[in-house]
């Protein structure tokens, strides 16, 4: 079964809206367009279920998460509040609702999440961090991160090495046990593979190596 077939009506209208976005927005979302929402959307009610969680709000969640990029380059969840509560209002989510849905997407924000989560929070934040864990994802959609958001390559490997390394040390990277047990090993093999390449710009060779490629 995949996420669709359990949405509500409301997240079936959301679904629709926040792809519209996305589509509309394309050249402005590489990295964060559509591709990305549907895989953490579809994980996210997978992680629901197993965890007992509200698959409606955690859907509803996955779907808006990252609708600040919309706003803002490089910006933090926050910077999308008044843009989402729009849509999910336009979705038939109640106010109460859209303050829950906030409320979980700043829990499980990866720069700022802790031990203390929602089951909702850790639904939407494990869906979210195993994109950012998949292997392709440095090899595949890395690039497209550094043009969405306008940064240099340096920028985005401390920026995953100093918020990602301590989710790990904390044992708090994923917080469903099958998905701790099954994706760990990716995640630490993406993290090696960020610090190495933190170490390498401190090469002379490879500073040189880059400019001559024209990356940043």
């Amino acid at each position: 079964m995949t996420a669709q077939d359990f949405e509500t009506g409301r997240v079936v209208t959301l679904r629709g809206i926040v792809r519209k976005l996305c589509t509309e927005h394309d050249d402005r979302l590489p990295f964060h367009g559509w591709h990305h929402i549907a895989f953490v959307a579809a994980k996210g009610v997978e992680f629901a279920r197993r965890n007992g969680s509200d698959t409606e709000i955690v859907a509803a969640a996955a779907l808006v998460h990252d609708l600040n990029y919309l706003v803002r380059k490089n910006s933090e969840p926050s910077a999308g509040e008044s843009l989402r509560a729009h849509q999910l209002r336009r979705s038939g989510f109640t106010d109460a609702e859209i303050d829950r849905i906030e409320a979980v997407i700043a829990e499980s924000h990866t720069a700022s999440r802790t031990c203390e989560i929602s089951p909702e929070g850790a639904a939407l934040s494990d869906a979210d961090t195993l994109f950012k864990a998949v292997p392709i994802t440095p090899v595949v959609l890395s690039h497209r991160y550094l043009a969405e958001n306008d940064i240099s390559l340096g920028q985005l490997a401390r920026k995953i090495v100093d918020e990602q390394a301590p989710l790990v040390e904390e044992g708090i990277y994923f917080y469903d046990p099958d998905a701790r047990a099954r994706y760990l090993p990716w995640a630490t093999a993406n993290l090696d593979l960020w610090k190495s390449l933190l170490d390498s710009l401190d090469d002379p060779d490879v500073k040189e190596l880059l400019r001559s490629v024209n990356v940043r």
